[in-house]
C-alpha cells in the first residue's frame, strides 16, 4: 500500500482544500499519473501516484481542508482494477421467448359498447342570468427571480479578504496622489511599436515603464523597497517587483525578479506570460513568492482613481488608472494631454509622507521624460 499525502505547499502556505478528485475507488492508475487537485491561497496543484496500482481508498472528501503531510487516499500496487461486466448476449436468447409469448397470448375482448345516453326529463323554465359580479383588482405582477444562492469561498478568496483586511489593521496605511503627463511614452511606442514587435515578438506596453521608473525611485527612497520585522527595518538591496494581475479565482501578484537587470522587452514578456498563465490558472508558487514592491494596474479595467492596498510585508504600493485626454495648462496655454493619475499607498511606520510624495513626483518625473529611465534605471 501507498499513502498519498498532502505535499509541501511553498513558502508560508500550511494548509490546502481537496477541490476535485481525478479518480475514484477503484480505478486504475498510473505512476506519474494526476490523482487530486488541491486549492490553495496562492495556486491550485496536482498531487500524482508515486506508485501505479489501483485507488483502494479516498480518505478526504472534495471541500475539506487538509494540512501538509495528512492522509489524502491509498494507492494499493499489487492490485488491478476490476474487468468490465460481460455485454449482454445479442440475437435469438430472449428475444424469441418474448415473441413467442405474446402471439401465444389470447387476445383481450372488445369492451362492451355503452349504453345509450338516456333523455333529460324535461324541467322548469331556467331562473333569469344573475347580474354579473364587478370586475376585482388582479393581484400584483411578480418582481422577477428573488431566489438566493450560497457558495462556499475558495481558499484563495478566503486568503485575499484576510490579508486585506490585516494590512489595514496592522500597517498606518496612506496614500499620496498625482497625475502624469503620457504624451512622451505614448509618442516613443507609437514611433517604435513596429520594429518592437518584429525584434520581440511583443508589443511595448506602459507597464515596463512604470516599472522601470519605479526601480529607479526607490533606488532615492530605499525606506518603500524595505519592509518591518519587530522591531528592526529591513531594506532590500534588490529589486522584486510583484505585479498585480486579476484572475478569474482572485487577485495573484507574480513577481519580477531583479527588475534592475531586465530590459524592456523581457518586462513585457514576463508580463504577457504572467497574464497568460494567470488566465489559465498555470501560475506555480514560486512566480507568486517574495517581492519588495508591487504594481497594479485599475487602469486596465477603467478605473479613473483608486486607492490599492498593501501586499503584506510590503510598504509601497503603486496604483495605475485609465489614460484619459484632459485639458491642462502647457507654458501657460489649455492643452489637451493624455493624463494618467497614480497612486501611492505606503505604510506611515517607516515611510513619511515627504518621502512618498517625493517618491511619487520621481514616477512622474521618469515617465515623463522616458530618456532618463535608460540613464537612471
Amino acid at each position: 500500500m501507498t499513502n498519498i499525502v498532502v505535499p509541501e505547499l511553498g513558502e508560508s502556505v500550511v494548509e490546502a482544500r481537496v477541490a476535485r478528485w481525478l479518480k475514484k475507488e477503484g480505478d486504475r492508475v498510473e505512476l506519474g499519473e494526476p490523482l487530486v487537485e488541491l486549492e490553495t491561497e496562492k495556486v491550485d496543484l496536482e498531487v500524482n501516484a508515486d506508485k501505479s496500482g489501483v485507488l483502494a481508498s479516498i480518505k478526504r472528501q472534495e471541500g475539506e481542508d487538509v494540512k501538509i503531510g495528512e492522509l489524502l487516499g491509498v494507492v494499493d500496487e499489487s492490485a488491478s482494477a476490476p474487468a468490465p461486466a460481460p455485454p449482454p448476449p445479442s440475437g435469438n436468447g430472449s428475444g424469441d421467448t418474448a415473441t413467442k409469448s405474446t402471439a401465444a397470448a389470447p387476445a383481450a375482448p372488445e369492451p362492451a359498447s355503452p349504453p345509450p345516453a338516456l333523455k333529460a326529463a324535461p324541467t322548469a323554465a331556467a331562473p333569469a342570468a344573475l347580474p354579473k359580479a364587478m370586475p376585482s383588482v388582479p393581484p400584483p405582477r411578480p418582481s422577477g427571480d428573488r431566489s438566493e444562492r450560497r457558495e462556499r469561498m475558495s481558499k484563495r478568496r478566503e486568503t485575499i479578504a484576510r490579508r486585506l483586511v490585516e494590512a489595514q489593521h496592522n500597517a498606518a496605511m496612506l496614500t499620496t496622489f498625482n497625475e502624469v503627463d503620457m504624451t512622451a511614452v505614448m509618442s516613443l511606442r507609437e514611433r517604435r511599436k513596429e520594429a518592437f514587435k518584429k525584434e520581440f515578438g511583443v508589443s511595448l506596453g506602459i507597464a515596463s515603464f512604470f516599472v522601470k521608473a519605479s526601480v529607479a525611485a526607490l533606488r532615492v527612497f530605499p525606506q518603500l523597497n524595505a519592509e518591518i520585522q519587530g522591531n528592526e527595518i529591513v531594506y532590500k538591496n534588490y529589486f522584486d517587483i510583484g505585479m498585480a494581475v486579476g484572475a478569474e479565482g482572485g487577485l495573484v501578484v507574480p513577481v519580477i525578479r531583479d527588475a534592475d537587470r531586465t530590459s524592456f522587452a523581457q518586462l513585457e514578456l514576463a508580463i504577457r506570460d504572467f497574464a497568460q498563465r494567470a488566465a489559465d490558472g498555470a501560475l506555480t508558487l514560486e512566480d507568486l513568492k517574495g517581492g519588495t514592491f508591487t504594481i497594479t494596474n485599475g487602469g486596465v479595467f477603467g478605473s479613473l482613481l483608486s486607492t490599492p492596498i498593501l501586499n503584506p510585508p510590503q510598504v509601497g504600493i503603486l496604483g495605475l488608472h485609465k489614460i484619459q485626454d484632459r485639458v491642462v495648462p502647457v507654458n501657460g496655454e489649455p492643452t489637451i494631454r493624455p493624463m494618467m493619475y497614480v497612486a501611492l499607498s505606503y505604510d506611515h511606520r517607516i515611510v513619511d509622507g515627504r518621502e512618498a510624495v517625493q517618491f511619487l513626483v520621481k514616477i512622474k518625473e521618469f515617465v515623463e521624460d522616458p530618456g532618463r529611465l535608460l540613464l537612471e534605471s
